[in-house]
């Protein structure tokens, strides 16, 4: 493989790095778009028990080609490189601007829901029930959960367990299942600041997940595709409780690093917004930023439509 080619693949992995620090964005869409859906797939399942053996066996060469290395080694070293880059970037926005930034996140999720929507071949009781399972799921998980999941190691390890199957699958984002899990923000810290522990953590749960849940979620879909997309629409629908821009702080902490941070939060109104906290609701920017987003996923989705048109004809 030549060095254009590494390049080419490095920038595809980017444009998936940055998808993934986007809550509502898909990695696996740009992964569809730029054509390297298939082969990711392909190179990610052959990571099992005998890429293991040639490892423990040393025999590296072999395990290199049997793990497509010369095709994952370029994608996940520009999916790092956007993700490294973006992550401070997108803590200064959920600090300094939260009601644009999250807007935007709202714009962004209600759009890859309607997309989602339409992967659904055959509406009846059962998806409706699994639609709606999903939805009181993830509406309670952002009711009955402080704002601040635990930050413990096996917390950590779940949240890159779960997120990272969303980077295979065309329409779900890693970053919205960490928004879910109330671990989006802690994890973007943890990146921009270099917190070592919290990275390897996260990681190694990453690793865990794409290996073994990857695999379960496959099989679900193959066998039960509507009803398992239909959980997974319920989750996205269930979720905007959670990026409601305009919130109310009922409860603070102070952090590790003496910072005052909200533990539970309300949402409200963007009037009351203002007369709780005498700050201006922004309505019209958030408004606009909630379209962006929306046209965004749009966007996308069309490319990858004009895409498969053009390869079929």
């Amino acid at each position: 493989m030549n060095f254009s080619r590494y390049l080419l693949l490095a920038l595809k992995g980017c444009a998936m790095g940055m998808a993934d620090v986007v809550p509502g964005v898909s990695g696996g869409t740009i992964a569809f778009i730029s054509g390297i859906y298939e082969e990711l797939l392909d190179s990610i399942r052959s990571i099992n028990t005998q890429a293991l053996k040639l490892l423990l066996k040393g025999r590296f060469a072999e395990l290199w080609r049997h793990i497509n290395g010369r095709f994952l080694l370029p994608v996940l070293t520009g999916i790092a490189i956007a993700i490294f880059s973006l992550a401070r970037l997108m803590t200064y926005l959920l600090s300094n601007h939260p009601i644009a930034i999250w807007s935007f996140f709202f714009g962004l999720i209600i759009a890859s829901a309607l997309l989602v929507a339409q992967q659904i071949g055959h509406w009846n009781w059962k998806t409706l029930l699994s639609f709606a399972v999903g939805a009181v799921a993830a509406w309670w998980i952002t009711v009955a959960t402080p704002a601040e999941t635990p930050d413990d190691w096996w917390f950590v390890m779940l949240s890159g367990a779960i997120a990272i199957c969303a980077m295979i699958l065309p329409g779900i984002s890693g970053a919205f299942i960490l928004l879910l899990l109330g671990k989006y923000q802690y994890i973007m810290q943890a990146v921009g600041d270099l917190n070592i522990p919290v990275m390897a953590v996260f990681i190694v749960g990453a690793a865990a997940g794409i290996i073994s849940f990857s695999r379960l979620l496959s099989w679900l879909l193959k066998n039960w595709h509507d009803l398992t997309v239909a959980v997974l629409l319920g989750f996205m629908v269930g979720s905007l409780n959670k990026v409601w821009p305009w919130k109310e702080v009922v409860e603070t902490f102070v952090d590790s690093h003496g910072k005052v941070q909200p533990l539970i939060e309300r949402n409200v109104l963007p009037g009351t917004f203002e007369a709780l906290t005498d700050k201006p609701a922004l309505l019209a920017e958030a408004a606009i930023l909630c379209v962006v987003g929306f046209l965004t996923i749009y966007g996308i989705e069309l490319l990858a439509r004009f895409i498969v048109k053009k390869k079929e004809n």
